[in-house]
């Protein structure tokens, strides 16, 4: 059954059966997940020639591997000839890859390298590299990859917006580089996919769901940028463009360096080095704006100092797996010091992951069992998200902009969404 997108994402609200439908999860993974663009890795986590880590793509395991030439290629992670899985560790370094089935041998680069006992072999082996991704590119070390390649160039597909907020994270190191070399922690957690982009961009929920979090630590840089009302803080809630969206903390922020729960005196260092890269006046702006709250369609989040993917497994089943950015140019003790904040934050023991996800799986067994409307009429199940409309404005820029309570973010995300599905159907 072909369905219509527009009659179950309207601009106000979507919905319930968009997150729980393994129809509509299925288009998702054809036409966002194989057709789009999709965050894969960074590559500081592939320094060296033979290099690799394990991915999603969608549903699709892949390998993000460094070839002798240097780049960054993205192959599937299953052998050409029967489609045994080639690596089960999350990473590793190899010259090659070779299956353990029956011994053949690839390439970094998935070309078919040797074939066992090959006068039984009749093909030629250029026509049996491993399967690749049509299109792979990176911005400031983030890597993206198309497994279609037909998604038109990744600089499209970020905007104006999603460069920015890549461009604000890579910034605040004195060398212009970060690295994603602490380790991934990943919540498997009962839910769809979708409400993780709506929660990490979410600026109205913080102060019911993690009231826990601020009872613990009162003194937490929140308190300034997202509790107290809608008069009490002037945090932004952003749309910009293509389905990227961001909580903009930085008009809150009461003093600098509040995103690291530092003075100046105890970080002299990196500020000097900040400095020496940026400039005086550019580098003052940094410490005091520190980094991005965005999410980056369709599965990157980048929680100021922590980056996450969103990676579906199932219409009702996601892993959303974190780390923390350590940064290049600066001593070991700043970047324990993001590690420990990290683990705070976002951790297995954590107050926001886990909140998050509790309520995430409490919204999809909500929805379990709402039929999806007739010709979208009107009906049980739907979801508003008109919160803010009215006040919201647009820039000359395009960007929208609204309170951080609005929910300005969840229906960028939505209508993005919407268009993707319509204009690849």
């Amino acid at each position: 059954m072909t369905r219509s997108y527009a009659q179950l994402i309207r601009d106000d609200r979507v919905h319930g059966s968009l997150y729980t439908d393994a129809a509509v999860f299925a288009d998702e993974m054809d036409r966002i997940f194989r057709r789009g663009w999709v965050f894969v890795g960074h590559d500081s986590e592939v320094p060296k020639a033979g290099d690799w880590v394990t991915r999603q793509i969608g549903l699709e395991s892949v390998i993000m591997v460094r070839d002798g030439t240097g780049g960054i290629c993205v192959l599937a992670n299953r052998c050409a000839h029967r489609g045994n899985r080639l690596c089960w560790r999350e990473r590793g370094s190899s010259k090659l890859f070779q299956c353990i089935y029956h011994g053949w041998t690839f390439g970094l680069d998935g070309s078919l390298r040797a074939v066992s006992h090959k006068a039984g072999f009749e093909r030629d082996r250029a026509d049996m590299p491993l399967n690749r991704a049509g299109q792979v590119d990176s911005h400031r070390g983030f890597v993206f990859a198309n497994m279609s390649g037909a998604a038109g160039t990744l600089a499209d597909h970020l905007g104006a917006g999603g460069r920015e907020l890549i461009d604000r994270l890579c910034d605040l190191s004195p060398t212009g580089n970060i690295r994603l070399t602490a380790g991934w922690i990943g919540h498997r957690v009962e839910s769809n996919w979708k409400m993780w982009p709506e929660s990490d961009s979410d600026g109205y929920h913080l102060d019911f769901v993690h009231a826990s979090m601020f009872r613990a630590q009162p003194d937490n840089y929140y308190n300034d940028t997202v509790i107290g009302g809608e008069s009490a803080n002037v945090s932004q809630a952003i749309d910009h463009g293509g389905g990227h969206t961001e909580l903009d903390l930085r008009p809150s922020y009461s003093r600098e360096l509040a995103w690291l729960g530092v003075g100046r005196e105890r970080v002299a260092g990196y500020c000097e080095a900040l400095a020496a890269k940026h400039g005086k006046e550019r580098a003052e702006r940094l410490l005091w704006e520190g980094p991005p709250h965005g999410f980056i369609f369709p599965n990157l989040f980048l929680g100021e100092v922590n980056v996450a993917r969103v990676d579906p497994l199932d219409v009702g089943t996601v892993v959303h797996a974190h780390t923390v950015i350590q940064l290049e140019g600066v001593d070991a003790a700043l970047n324990r010091r993001l590690l420990r904040q990290s683990e705070a934050a976002l951790g297995p023991a954590s107050f926001i992951v886990p909140d998050d996800a509790i309520i995430a799986e409490r919204m999809q067994l909500g929805f379990t069992g709402v039929p999806a409307p007739v010709n979208g009429a009107a009906g049980a199940g739907w979801i508003d998200l008109s919160r803010g409309r009215s006040r919201e404005r647009q820039e000359p820029d395009g960007r929208r902009i609204g309170h951080i309570s609005d929910e300005v973010t969840n229906r960028a995300f939505w209508q993005h969404y919407r268009d993707v599905m319509e204009s690849r159907a």
